[in-house]
């Protein structure tokens, strides 16, 4: 080349060391940063990816201190909650101390008292105390707070673990129970109650029967309900019923409508001198048959249903209607016929003839039958007043008319049959005959024969009373009665003169039985062994305890044996004191006498509680139910019995942590530490409080209540504690480990995208130095060739 003005040597050379200065200048960056990417052109889609990276690694390391921070705080609260564990294990020991009253004396048993106290204070102090950077952590204010709703005054000792509340910061629970809890039962019936010896008695007639007299009932006229007025009203495509609110004979007839005049409302009311409906309205403007509907439904004693959405046409009246009549309630009408003498009557029947077209109403006794025939017109509606004056004319009979019916035309009145009369008896008398509570059953008669005397013995082998006279002869009740009052154990009482029929025997009378004293209570002596769920207890019972005796028997160590006794009747009921399938009660027979009532003995065990809290099955023990799932965590105790739903609703509270990296429900958990003074403390048998001095619980007044309590209240800081420390093993240690795994993971994937290979890139900064060395010797040699050009032009 001899051209000066362009030098493409000096051009590639240039081009060559700026590429090569280019390429030292990144590696002398990635080497000093020791990052591959430092601006987004280094590598747009790595910085992306590395930067999403880094954001996940910022909000898992912020994670990673949450949950360490949210472990400290469980680990402080623990610690406080170990030191009320052991102020109550000392609480116990001081109230089992107490106990043994005949040895410790009053003094001693006040000084455990005063340690008590002590310890209760400290045990508020501590759950007043205990805070962490200033936030109080087992004082209630860490507790879930709930509204209560229908049901849920039966949910008691309500402990809500853990709940997660979502975007809405609060959610519903239902308590659904569908089968309650029961107690282990045992019964052992047949227990006899003591009674009074009861004499045998009876009372054997003599003599006559009164008369009766022949009677019939007739009923002419069936009654008929009463019916309101009623009828109907067409507006549009509805159809308005009006009804009167009255039954009876309503007057109001019509249903007719009236121009109120443009502008005015919708109104109802009853014509005076028609008795009608009248109900105005606009007729220029459609009016619904709702307001007309309204308006007649507003008048006193009528009712109006039916409209929906029709109105009637502009211009034009809804037509007028009719209402049908009501009728008033009819009673039925009857004729009670009876004869006027007693006896076997020959009148047996009531019988209606036609007296024809218009012929009066009479009544005769027919000469052959003897039955009672009555005249009248059936062509016309004759009056039952007329059949009972007619049938009361008659010589013998009367008659008396319930009602005002009369029969329908062209119909006769139905036939009727007097019951048979009776003659009266001779008279009689009446011998109350009283025994001894043995067997005297029964009173026979025997034929003394004919002049015979009457007398009375007793059957030495059936026992029963035994009277002799002459069934051929009247026999006076008297002669019965002093008979039957010789013997010895009987007394009898006659009443009246009458004697018996000659040629037949007196009627044979029973006794009823008499009873001798009755004991009661165990029916054989018995030894039985009754266990239950705190332990077992052997009773030696003799025949004859009664059952309030083995009631308090079996009652007196009921704390003992977890079983305890009520009588029911002639019933000894065995009842666990707890519920659910961990109660049982366990009868065993040792021994018995022959003819006992305890059997051989019975064992049953009692069921849990059934339930579902918002749908779930929950799990069940006695009345207690608890539920664990990734969004509620509670326990409670239902009241005895109950069945149904209870509903709350979990409105805040708890002690929130964040556990993950995004700040969603499911990587959250919310705690509730419930308070630990001595008033919130306790259980179904009462609080801790209670234990005070003066309280019902303290130890002077009632050690064994106040020993139940601060066992609940010990098992109560002990659950707590459990549940708080398994939070903490198993939610917040194993997160802890999974998110320190899950940053390692992404911060070398990170490292793997960004970072820069110092190996890799050394060999290219000395490859980068070599060639921008090399570029500027050629690029010095490339300037100075245009300069040969000068030898041709010496």
């Amino acid at each position: 080349m001899t051209r000066i003005n362009t030098n493409v040597s000096s051009l590639v050379a240039q081009n060559r060391l700026q590429t090569s200065n280019k390429d030292l200048q990144t590696a002398l960056t990635r080497l000093s940063t020791g990052l591959r990417i430092n601006k987004g052109s280094d590598d747009p889609a790595g910085l992306i990816a590395s930067e999403a990276l880094r954001s996940e690694i910022t909000s898992i390391n912020k994670s990673i201190s949450n949950t360490r921070r949210a472990s400290q705080i469980i680990s402080t609260a623990d610690s406080a909650l170990g030191q009320v564990s052991s102020l109550l294990n000392d609480i116990r020991g001081l109230v089992v101390e107490a106990a043994n009253s005949g040895a410790l004396s009053p003094d001693e048993i006040a000084a455990n008292q005063l340690q008590v106290d002590s310890s209760l204070e400290a045990i508020n102090r501590i759950a007043q105390t205990t805070t962490f950077q200033g936030r109080k952590l087992i004082d209630g204010s860490l507790d879930f707070i709930t509204s209560n709703s229908t049901g849920a005054a039966n949910i008691k000792n309500l402990k809500i673990d853990q709940a997660n509340l979502g975007v809405t910061g609060s959610i519903a629970v239902t308590i659904n129970v569908s089968t309650a809890a029961t107690k282990a039962s045992v019964d052992v019936s047949g227990f006899g109650v003591p009674t009074p010896a009861v004499a045998s008695t009876a009372s054997v007639n003599v003599g006559g029967t009164a008369g009766v007299a022949a009677s019939a009932s007739l009923t002419i006229a069936a009654g008929s309900a009463a019916v309101a007025a009623s009828g109907t009203v067409s507006v549009g495509a509805d159809t308005i019923t009006v009804t009167a609110d009255t039954a009876g004979a309503a007057g109001n007839v019509a249903i007719n409508f009236l121009n109120a005049g443009v502008g005015n409302g919708t109104t109802a009311a009853i014509n005076g001198t028609t008795g009608a409906i009248e109900v105005s309205y606009d007729f220029a403007a459609a009016t619904t048959s709702a307001d007309i509907q309204s308006a007649i439904d507003g008048l006193t004693d009528f009712t109006a249903t039916g409209a929906a959405a029709d109105s009637s046409t502009a211009n034009v009246a809804v037509s007028d209607s009719a209402l049908t009549s009501g009728a008033d309630l009819v009673a039925a009408t009857t004729i009670a016929v009876t004869a006027d003498a007693v006896g076997t009557a020959g009148n047996v029947a009531v019988n209606f003839l036609d007296a024809g077209a218009g012929n009066a109403t009479t009544a005769a006794i027919d000469g052959t039958t003897g039955a009672i025939e009555v005249s009248y017109d059936f062509a016309a509606a004759t009056s039952a007043a007329s059949i009972q004056s007619a049938i009361d004319g008659l010589t013998g009979f009367s008659a008396t008319v319930s009602g005002s019916g009369s029969t329908t035309a062209g119909n006769a009145a139905t036939d009727g049959a007097l019951t048979s009369g009776a003659a009266g008896g001779a008279g009689g008398a009446t011998i109350a005959i009283t025994g001894t509570d043995g067997q005297n059953v029964a009173i026979s008669y025997t034929n003394a024969g004919s002049g015979g005397a009457t007398t009375a013995a007793v059957n030495s082998t059936t026992g029963a009373v035994e009277v002799s006279y002459d069934f051929a002869a009247a026999t006076a009740a008297s002669a019965i009665q002093t008979a039957i009052d010789g013997l010895a154990g009987f007394t009898a009482t006659s009443t009246g003169s009458g004697s018996t029929t000659a040629g037949t025997g007196a009627t044979g009378g029973t006794l009823a039985g008499g009873t001798a004293a009755g004991l009661g209570g165990v029916a054989a002596s018995v030894v039985f062994e009754l266990a239950g769920k705190n332990g077992s207890e052997v009773f030696n019972v003799s025949a004859g305890t009664s059952l309030e005796q083995v009631v308090s028997q079996v009652n007196l160590v009921s704390d003992a044996t977890g079983v305890a006794a009520t009588a029911n009747g002639t019933t000894l009921e065995l009842r666990s004191s707890a519920f659910g399938s961990a109660s049982v009660v366990d009868l065993r027979i040792l021994t018995q006498a022959t003819g006992g009532n305890f059997g051989s003995g019975s064992r049953d065990i009692g069921t849990d509680i059934q339930a579902t809290v918002n749908g779930r099955t929950a799990n069940g023990v006695g009345n207690k139910l608890s539920i664990n799932t990734a969004t509620l965590d509670l326990s409670a105790d239902l009241e005895a019995d109950f069945t149904g739903n209870a509903l709350f609703t979990i409105a805040g509270g708890g002690a929130q942590f964040q556990l993950g990296p995004e700040v969603v429900s499911n990587q959250q958990a919310r705690v509730g530490i419930g308070s630990v003074n001595s008033a919130r403390l306790g259980g179904v048998a009462g609080k801790l409080f209670q234990l005070g001095s003066g309280e019902s619980a303290s130890l002077s007044n009632d050690p064994t209540l106040a020993a139940q309590i601060v066992t609940e209240a010990i098992d109560q800081v002990t659950s707590l504690r459990g549940r708080l420390g398994a939070f903490q093993a198993t939610t917040l240690e194993s997160n802890l480990s999974s998110l320190n795994d899950t940053v390692a993971n992404l911060q070398e994937a990170e490292s793997s995208i960004r970072d820069a290979d110092f190996a890799q890139e050394s060999a290219k900064l000395t490859r980068a130095q070599i060639l921008v060395q090399s570029g500027t010797n050629v690029l010095a040699l490339a300037n100075q060739n245009p300069q040969n050009v000068l030898s041709l032009l010496r």
